[in-house]
């Protein structure tokens, strides 16, 4: 699972009010190699959360991204668009679960895919 997906995703367990981000509980990350492209990351760039992303990047082992979302003049930056499309595309979640912030419930991530079914109780 890409950070990308990470950063979409929520809790829709019935009654969580605070169902994001998702902690990551990391078991196995792959990096795996995916083609740059400039304009998909200027595109992305508004509709991620950034605290959300530095911080399941960080717990992924990578720290090359700022704390504080840069200015737009950070978006004209080769070296860091290249940072940001290494956290959001190349670093995968392998193995490991996504854990809700207000239940503690874990979403099980197996060959990077999440399983995000909820029980009959949680509908």
């Amino acid at each position: 699972m890409r950070l990308l997906t990470h950063n979409m995703l929520s809790s829709n367990i019935k009654g969580v009010t605070c169902g994001f981000p998702l902690h990551i509980e990391v078991e196995q990350v792959v990096e795996k190699e995916v083609d740059f492209n400039a304009d998909f990351l200027r595109n992305m760039f508004s509709k991620i959360d950034w605290k959300a992303l530095v911080g399941a990047a960080r717990t992924m082992g990578y720290r090359e991204l700022p704390d504080e979302a840069p200015e737009s003049l950070a978006l004209k930056s080769y070296e860091f668009l290249r940072k940001l499309h290494h956290a959001l595309l190349e670093l995968h979640l392998e193995e490991g679960a996504l854990v809700c912030p207000e239940t503690g419930r874990k979403f099980l991530v197996s060959k990077g895919i999440p399983n995000m079914l909820l029980h009959e109780d949680e509908v």
